[in-house]
């Protein structure tokens, strides 16, 4: 069977890589939570596992099977094969993988690095695209971690597949941070 890997971040939006097919897919017994570590001076998204949670992202083929190309893109994260919990949106097939900050790599900084709003944009227009408002929602409400501060580097993106965002995904983003208490740092 093909290699697939899950995506539930930055993955989502399909503007940031040309990973194809790509199918929405959800993932049982997981949850999203921002992870510190050392290896950068911001917050990595990640998977951890969570018996009683469920989120939305996409399944997509990992090009040629070349999965050190992959992983170059997501260093800092350990791959993870998915034994079960997978459910691909017209019940494709596929055997697939997920990344996930390692556990032993995490710190607890006493001023939490910001989250890159640039990222976060990213993220949130994919959810967006993919899965609507509702979906978007969701991602919100399956991520822990949100008494993270969020930098807004807009005018200067720090993440290096920042996205130009429509009025309408820029105002849903600047609105789901404000409902979930986010605190915004401007520079």
């Amino acid at each position: 069977m093909d290699p697939f890997f899950f995506g539930y971040g930055s993955l989502v939006n399909r503007a940031t890589h040309v990973y194809s097919p790509a199918y929405r897919a959800r993932l049982a017994g997981w949850r999203r939570t921002w992870r510190h570590t050392d290896h950068r001076n911001a917050p990595y998204l990640t998977a951890i596992p969570c018996e009683n949670s469920i989120i939305d992202g996409l399944v997509a083929l990992v090009p040629g099977g070349d999965w050190a190309a992959l992983d170059q893109r997501e260093v800092g994260y350990d791959r993870h094969p998915l034994a079960s919990g997978l459910a691909v949106e017209g019940d494709q097939p596929v055997a697939a993988q997920i990344y996930a900050v390692p556990v032993e790599t995490a710190v607890s900084p006493v001023e939490k690095p910001a989250i890159w709003l640039s990222y976060l944009d990213v993220v949130l227009q994919g959810y967006l695209r993919e899965f609507g408002e509702e979906g978007a929602q969701g991602f919100m409400a399956t991520t822990d971690g949100w008494d993270t501060p969020v930098r807004d580097d807009r005018a200067r993106p720090a993440y290096p597949r920042h996205q130009v965002l429509t009025p309408a995904e820029r105002g849903f983003v600047d609105a789901a941070l404000r409902a979930q208490g986010v605190l915004i740092l401007r520079d």
